[in-house]
């Protein structure tokens, strides 16, 4: 008997399959989204990808939803290429994009520039990665995000996939005993280590202070101090009592506002470093912020009771801070704690926060040459020095450290 030849009814089956579904799940993410772009949320959102059939058929409930939210939508069988996903994601199948201009041109006008670079053989290496962020913000995604997508999809990391365990400020001084006499007796802060012109402090949990001699380092001393160091108390009045009757140089007096984002005072160390002395309060700035430092328990110094710390920022002093604020998201993975508008917090570890501040409004300014370096401790330091070899080519980065848009020297 001759064999039956079925083939031609697979087609049918498979339309008749779409026509009975009911995109229950399809249409209830897209109208998530869909309300997100009309919220400005999202400038653009995407929908899961469908073969041309079910899209076909699907394309009434993206009228009605498009219409609901008066907001406007592409049938894309061609999204760009980017490393946020991988090819065979929406290889042959389609996608829509919901928008409200002017995004969608914005859309078009990145399609465009990737087709011309893919063109001409030059859609590659950083210029690809550059692109695919930008695309990746039209998404509405935030950096971290973002970098997740790309380690997926790329070689792409960030320091903070090698795992973060602890913050190491340095700083450099003429008279180290007389530094250190400073910090042990004035602060009241535990020596961790110490050896030949250097002490280490502990100033909270994974948050360290480290004193060298100015000797040795290849610094001269007549460079820029271009850092302070805030010191995150519950005991503000008394530390500020307690500092003015022990003479210690205030630069700011103690500030009080209530219904402010945080009060605060300033002091001097023995050669010039500044001390923040600050406390944070609920407020629009420190939503992020406020229950990350509650989470954190008060460490009491050597002086007793009414003398703790909770954590610390560093801060740093930029010429640019846009620069600056991509290479801490992008480059180093940390994600913001609180926007002061010229400042912006960001977590390093548990304790320690690295702050960012314009350069022209802060306590210091910028300066090329500084008198400061951060270390950090990294569980993994040799993989990261390897990624930095192989991602990073710099002629003039010596082992086991980078600078930063600004120029600090962070080492690991």
């Amino acid at each position: 008997m001759k064999k039956l030849n079925l083939s031609f009814l697979f087609p049918l089956i498979f339309l008749f399959s779409c026509a009975e579904r009911e995109f229950s799940k399809e249409s209830g993410q897209i109208e998530s989204f869909a309300e997100m772009v009309k919220a400005g949320v999202k400038p653009i959102a995407i929908s899961p990808p469908l073969s041309k059939a079910e899209m076909d058929l699907f394309m009434p409930e993206v009228e009605r939803i498009s219409g609901k939210y008066g907001i406007s939508f592409l049938r894309e069988s061609e999204l760009i290429e980017t490393d946020l996903f991988p090819a065979q994601v929406v290889n042959d199948l389609e996608v829509i994009l919901f928008f409200k201009e002017p995004s969608g041109k914005a859309y078009q006008d990145l399609k465009s520039e990737i087709e011309s670079l893919k063109a001409d053989g030059s859609y590659t290496g950083t210029k690809r990665r550059e692109l695919s962020r930008r695309f990746g913000r039209l998404l509405g995604y935030p950096v971290a995000y973002i970098n997740e997508l790309l380690a997926e999809n790329t070689g792409f990391r960030d320091l903070e996939d090698f795992g973060i365990q602890g913050s190491y400020l340095h700083w450099y001084y003429r008279d180290l005993e007389q530094a250190k006499a400073f910090y042990t007796q004035k602060l009241g802060l535990k020596v961790e280590e110490e050896k030949e012109n250097q002490v280490v402090l502990q100033l909270v949990g994974d948050s360290f202070l480290v004193l060298n001699a100015l000797e040795g380092p290849g610094y001269s001393g007549q460079e820029a101090k271009s850092v302070a160091l805030a010191l995150l108390t519950d005991d503000l009045q008394t530390w500020y009592d307690f500092l003015q009757k022990e003479k210690v140089e205030i630069k700011y007096t103690l500030k009080i506002k209530p219904g402010g984002p945080h009060d605060g005072f300033v002091a001097v160390d023995p050669e010039g470093y500044l001390l923040e002395f600050e406390t944070f309060f609920q407020h629009p700035e420190n939503e992020v912020l406020m229950p990350q430092l509650q989470e954190l328990s008060p460490m009491t110094t050597t002086l007793g009771t009414g003398f703790s710390f909770r954590g610390t920022v560093t801060w740093l002093y930029y010429q640019d801070m846009l620069p600056a604020e991509n290479f801490v998201l992008e480059n180093l993975g940390l994600t913001k704690s609180a926007d002061q508008g010229w400042a912006k917090v960001y977590r390093m570890t548990n304790n320690s926060y690295l702050g960012l501040v314009d350069g022209l409004r802060g306590m210091n300014t910028f300066s090329p040459e500084k008198l400061v370096e951060v270390h950090i401790d990294l569980k993994n330091p040799g993989p990261w020095e390897n990624y930095l070899k192989a991602n990073a080519p710099d002629s003039t980065r010596k082992a086991n450290s980078f600078k930063d848009a600004g120029g600090y020297i962070f080492r690991f």
